[in-house]
């Protein structure tokens, strides 16, 4: 016997409204709840992300709405606590009511339960997308707007769930005193990384000014200081116009007084201080004047070393070793050029790195020369001869470490791509070395 077609259009009519009459308001509170969720995230990502100047304005406004935001920032732990609690909630409801929903169904269709997992995927998905994303994106492009129009909420939001709030701010601090807290474990390589991939906008000059940032910290006063024999110092037993002269010919406003030797520095002689007894003859004792000398072991790092320069109001250290002999001499223009590079005032003179090109892969140059200088010259990073210098800084000292030995004329070594040919040296040090940068498939001797 046929069905009647219109029987089934008539109980097929009455199923979807039974499914209508039971799920729509469940729809319409679900909308609701998703829309609260959005507006929620939406004011944490507003409210977090005003600029400086947007709650300088909102702090001088005379706008009910932009108090009111200060207010809440005024708490942020507290603000944030509120909102998470209530955007929390919000979500535990969306889905609580679809799990319901879904159990229902599978109660009046038993064949529906296999739409569990599709419905716990599309309701994740709304709640993240719609919910979350969407609305802290917008948010975070129009943050004072936003904040204006969710102000009231939040305000409701932050006083219904202050309670909880408070309790969970103070766990949090709590929690803050009791675990040990560790930094970041960075290493020295992984930070040049990270200079070399700064923006392509960068310039060298920005480049390096990083780089001496970073490695800041690491350095000690041996590595920057002026050594022994590049040091102007005047002796105690000078006559007044015989220091006159020296000072003339020397140019610095702070110089060094020993007895003796520099081993004996016995105090700092301020140029300035000598301007009221330009009149005195050879009689005048001028050693009244020298001040106190800071004395620094030549481990002592920079960093430390410019705090201590800050806290004493000097401007310079002499540097010692073990035995208490003068190592050499630093200075606070020292410090800051590792920083920011040389500093020249009107009275310096244009000194360049002491070098000879000999052709595009050749140059010589001193032994005595800082090893900093070498590799500007050689256009690699400071840091490329770290792993075999040892305490050397000078390339003579780089070669004594490579040779392990004092090397006489005409011996060469190489390490990389470098090849170093001692062109003179004596029985004392290297005097000139000729430095070649080999191919690859050409290095010789000591390499990496």
């Amino acid at each position: 016997m046929d069905s009647d077609p219109l029987s089934g259009k008539v109980l097929l009519a009455d199923a979807w409204g039974t499914y209508l009459r039971f799920y729509g308001p469940y729809a319409g509170i679900l909308l609701v709840l998703l829309a609260l969720a959005a507006i929620v995230s939406a004011s944490e990502a507003a409210f977090f992300s005003l600029s400086t100047d947007d709650r300088a304005t909102c702090r001088t406004s005379d706008e009910a709405s932009e108090r009111r935001i200060m207010q809440l920032l005024d708490r942020p732990r507290r603000l944030l606590a509120s909102l998470l609690i209530f955007n929390n909630l919000l979500n535990l409801a969306i889905v609580v009511i679809v799990t319901y929903l879904v159990w229902e169904l599978s109660q009046i269709d038993p064949t529906s339960g296999w739409v569990l997992a599709g419905v716990t995927a599309v309701v994740t998905l709304t709640i993240v997308l719609f919910g979350e994303i969407i609305p802290k994106v917008y948010a975070s492009q129009n943050s004072l707007s936003v904040a204006r129009k969710t102000a009231r909420l939040v305000a409701v939001a932050s006083a219904l769930f202050r309670p909880l709030s408070v309790l969970l701010v103070s766990l949090t601090n709590v929690i803050d005193k009791r675990i040990q807290r560790r930094g970041y474990k960075v290493s020295m390589e992984e930070l040049n990384q990270a200079v070399e991939l700064t923006s392509s906008e960068s310039t060298q000059e920005e480049r390096e000014l990083i780089r001496g940032i970073v490695h800041f910290s690491n350095l000690t006063a041996r590595q920057v200081m002026r050594s022994r024999v590049d040091i102007t110092a005047f002796c105690e037993d000078l006559t007044f116009s015989e220091l006159m002269e020296q000072i003339n010919q020397s140019g610095y406003s702070r110089v060094p007084v020993y007895r003796e030797s520099v081993d004996h520095i016995d105090g700092l002689l301020y140029i300035k201080d000598l301007l009221p007894h330009l009149d005195k003859d050879d009689s005048f004792a001028w050693q009244s004047l020298l001040r106190p000398v800071f004395f620094i072991p030549e481990t002592k790092k920079i960093d430390d070393l410019l705090q201590d320069f800050q806290t004493r109001r000097v401007h310079m250290a002499i540097v010692v070793d073990e035995y208490g002999g003068t190592r050499g001499l630093v200075t606070l223009e020292d410090i800051i050029e590792e920083i920011f590079g040389d500093i020249n005032d009107e009275f310096d003179e244009e000194e360049p790195i002491p070098y000879q090109q000999v052709d595009e892969r050749t140059i010589v140059v001193e032994g005595k020369t800082l090893l900093v200088d070498v590799c500007r010259v050689l256009k690699i990073d400071t840091s490329y001869f770290n792993e075999i210098k040892g305490e050397s800084e000078s390339l003579g000292g780089l070669l004594l470490e490579l040779f392990t030995r004092l090397p006489e004329t005409g011996e060469e070594v190489g390490y990389g791509p470098f090849t170093f040919k001692v062109l003179s040296a004596d029985d004392k040090r290297i005097q000139n070395v000729q430095i070649t940068r080999q191919d690859v498939t050409e290095t010789v001797g000591v390499g990496r």
